[in-house]
């Protein structure tokens, strides 16, 4: 262990909220979140300031005095506001949903986009639009097909969610399935149709309203408290499942609720945005690079998710050669390029 690793170590903090819940932490962790939160701020700003009908801070202000003119109003609450609010939601519940699964499976490539709740997602909007064009809303169609994937996944393992190797075989092949689902809906449908189909189930974040903002952040109201009180048996699981059981923790417990609480997440976040891929994947593995401490590091997960599609949508929202794009294009390259370095990383170590 480096000299950096044990003072951190060193330094951590616990603080515990009654007898149930124990929140560690370190002076690293602390200062990575705080940053971060700096980071998420300045995206946001330039994310409402930029650009055509852009608002200022002194504007922004102004909107929560209720000081503001119409056309801050309406740039606010209708077109900037519910984007942005709605990019965070859904950056966190990915993060965390990507923190828990690659936790308790024990695979730093893990995802819940990997047993083919994004895929399934795609499908399930595909279907519907085929079937019952304009009965069945997106999201609906979204959250069906992501539930359906999930179901399928878990009786196809003869074990539930209790085995890790099962789990991510078994999401692969269903992912497979519900891929060619989707791209049989796209090739039989209208071009028209087939394109706002392709927007949807790439992930995008346009057009959202205070509806969409209701959705994410209610999910994540009940979510997160079950996330926390799950914290204290997830901290142990990297030591295995018989020294897990020995601490009380019950290993196929905690994984399977553990993986429940992920499905759940990334479902909220595909019901309201669409299948925003790599989030999941990358933001766990940018918190452990930043914390440089092992757990779960959920907190900075779901910090550095946020500022991944909050910078991703600024990206699509002002970059020319990007512009118009759904956000979901920026974060399946970042996360490729992300996971080509891990890759080539990776490889190079076993070489040397």
């Amino acid at each position: 262990m480096s000299a950096a690793a044990r003072g951190d170590l060193a330094s951590r903090r616990e603080v515990r909220l009654g007898t149930t819940v124990a929140l560690g932490f370190s002076r690293r962790s602390a200062r990575v979140v705080l940053a971060l939160l700096a980071a998420l701020v300045v995206v946001a700003a330039a994310s409402l300031s930029l650009g055509s009908l852009g608002i200022s801070p002194a504007d922004a202000l102004a909107a929560l005095r209720g000081e503001a003119d119409v056309t801050t109003t309406f740039a606010l609450e209708r077109l900037r506001g519910p984007r942005l609010l709605v990019g965070a939601g859904v950056g966190v519940a990915l993060g965390l949903a990507g923190g828990l699964f690659q936790t308790v499976t024990r695979n730093p490539l893990g995802s819940p986009d990997v047993i083919g709740l994004s895929a399934g997602a795609g499908a399930g909007v595909a279907v519907a639009t085929l079937l019952v064009p304009g009965a069945v809303p997106a999201p609906v169609g979204a959250v069906a097909g992501a539930g359906a994937a999930i179901g399928l996944v878990w009786l196809a393992t003869g074990t539930g969610f209790s085995s890790p190797a099962r789990l991510i075989v078994t999401g692969i092949g269903v992912a497979a399935m519900a891929t060619a689902v989707t791209q049989y809906v796209v090739a039989v449908m209208l071009r028209d149709q087939g394109a706002e189909l392709a927007v949807y189930v790439v992930g995008s974040l346009g057009s959202r309203d205070l509806g969409h903002v209701a959705q994410i952040w209610g999910a994540l109201l009940l979510l997160v408290p079950c996330v926390v009180l799950l914290g204290h048996r997830l901290a142990v699981t990297d030591m295995g499942d018989p020294l897990t059981d020995a601490l009380g923790a019950r290993s196929h417990q905690t994984r399977t609720l553990a993986i429940v609480l992920s499905v759940l997440l990334a479902a909220a976040a595909v019901a309201v945005s669409g299948p925003i891929t790599f989030v999941a994947l990358t933001a766990p593995h940018v918190a452990r690079l930043l914390t440089r401490a092992p757990g779960p590091n959920l907190t900075v997960s779901g910090l550095t998710g946020a500022v991944l599609v909050v910078a991703s949508d600024l990206v699509v929202q002002h970059v020319p050669a990007l512009e118009g794009l759904p956000v979901g294009v920026v974060t399946a390259g970042l996360g490729g390029v992300y996971l080509g370095y891990l890759l080539t990383t990776g490889w190079k170590k076993t070489r040397a």
